[in-house]
């Protein structure tokens, strides 16, 4: 570590924190120190905080008050996390029809917040400083696993709107500063990329942070270029928002000779977890609780994959408790070799809403569309476009051209998931752009799924 990067982890990032009135420096330590706590201990952590979490809420909060008072429920019955299970989930459309009764009563100084709007319309929501600085404290702590630090040269290339039009006056000294230098994750093209290969050589980060299609095209077009880019010195990249497909962790890490780390987490639902060298995805255990569930909110096993349900245990002034993050994933038993008793989720499959209609109109996740791809030899990205139940384009872009073979049991693949009447049609690209937003979509359905969505949750009114 450099003097300078300890006087920013130190001295100017704690201030920076003090002054906006956040605990992030003190939660930290209490992080580092936590991490090592046995399993049993942690889980015994978490129910006293969900315990003072369901009981602020049903007292505070007019919507879970009228939901303890109709079901009887008080928050001494929450003494397991297998107990959790008994409040229903929750996710974006209900709080939009019940915001006026989201917002805990008395709490002051909240910051206004909302979703990307990526997945369809955003959500607004509010956060509490004990909040934020808890998130800020968990990604702070997940950083130091790699030997990197805030004060470190990081290069941070992103997409959204929310933060590359944010970059005022004082954004941009903070970040100076700390030398974190953001770059747009639009219009990679590829003098574009050429640009950013430059700009990478003359700044030297130790560490990136970002989209992983995007990292990952840098990464492609240094290959393609023969651009030796291993010799910065980048020690991580930090990989989120997306799934971390394995070409893209393949690329990423060979072409920068660097470590690579999945990262997941959400505006609204929090730092959920962040993959440590020894490979283990580690769950933010003090702050969040996460759940895998089949599609009545039923938990599910480790090993089984569904919908990902995370309760987060440090806002109760604008609660998520059992929030739907609209992810598919699957939880680990297992302890991570590092050490650490924090909970492992073992793979994140992908958007709950990602998938295709078959013929007879049964759904079909993703998931088993993309284990369909991975087989095939040099792909580097593809998107698969779905205009009605009898046909499916699919755009494959790879480092050569694929091979018919592989094309043909591909098309078989996809008649077996999605039914032998409908048409494939295969394009190979020489490259396959991004969203506006950066972001990289795989799957876009444009055929409603049987039964439709279901009718909009009614507005919950508290009892008298």
């Amino acid at each position: 570590m450099t003097l300078y990067t300890t006087m920013a982890s130190t001295l100017l990032f704690p201030l920076h924190e003090r002054l906006k009135g956040h605990g992030t420096r003190a939660i930290l330590r209490e992080l580092e120190q936590s991490q090592w706590y046995p399993p049993e201990r942690l889980e015994a952590l978490q129910l006293v905080r969900l315990q003072g979490l369901l009981a602020a809420v049903s007292t505070h909060v007019p919507y879970y008050r009228g939901l303890f008072r109709r079901e009887g429920f008080v928050a001494a019955d929450f003494g397991s996390r297998d107990a959790l299970a008994a409040l229903p989930p929750i996710d974006k459309s209900l709080i939009r029809h019940n915001l006026a009764a989201w917002r805990g009563e008395g709490a002051e100084g909240l910051a206004r917040h909302s979703t990307s709007g990526s997945s369809g319309e955003p959500l607004h929501f509010l956060l509490g400083k004990h909040r934020i600085s808890f998130d800020i404290a968990a990604k702070w702590r997940a950083t130091r696993w790699w030997d990197v630090d805030i004060g470190d040269r990081e290069l941070v290339l992103w997409g959204s709107p929310l933060e590359t039009g944010a970059q005022d006056r004082l954004r941009a000294i903070r970040d100076q500063l700390l030398r974190s230098r953001l770059v747009p994750a639009r219009e990679l093209n590829p003098a574009r990329i050429d640009a950013i290969l430059d700009a990478m050589r003359a700044f030297r980060p130790t560490m990136l942070f970002g989209y992983p299609s995007a990292l990952a095209r840098i990464a492609f077009r240094a290959r393609e270029r023969g651009r030796a880019m291993n010799d910065l010195g980048i020690r991580v990249a930090f990989c989120t928002s997306e799934v971390l497909r394995p070409e893209w962790r393949e690329a990423i890490g060979g072409v920068f000779g660097c470590g690579v780390a999945n990262e997941y987490g959400a505006r609204d639902a929090g730092f959920i977890a962040r993959e440590c060298p020894h490979g283990g995805l580690h769950i933010t255990a003090e702050e969040v609780i996460v759940e895998v569930v089949d599609e009545d909110g039923r938990p599910l096993p480790p090993g089984m994959e569904g919908d990902i349900l995370v309760t987060n245990l440090a806002g109760p002034e604008f609660p998520f408790i059992r929030y739907r993050t609209g992810d598919r994933g699957v939880l680990s038993d297992r302890r991570c070799a590092c050490g650490r008793g924090l909970p492992l989720i073992e793979s994140i499959s992908g958007r709950a809403n990602d998938g295709l209609v078959a013929a007879d109109g049964s759904w079909v996740h993703g998931s088993a569309v993309n284990h369909a791809l991975r087989e095939l030899p040099g792909l580097t990205a593809y998107r698969i476009i779905q205009e009605s139940r009898s046909r499916v384009s699919i755009m494959l872009a790879a480092s050569q051209p694929l091979p018919a073979a592989a094309l043909d049991a591909l098309t078989g693949q996809v008649h077996t998931l999605l039914g032998a009447s409908v048409q494939v049609d295969i394009r190979q690209l020489a490259d396959i752009p991004p969203e506006p937003n950066g972001k990289f979509r795989h799957i876009v359905c444009k055929v409603e799924r049987s039964g439709g969505a279901g009718p909009e949750p009614a507005q919950a009114k508290e009892p008298a």
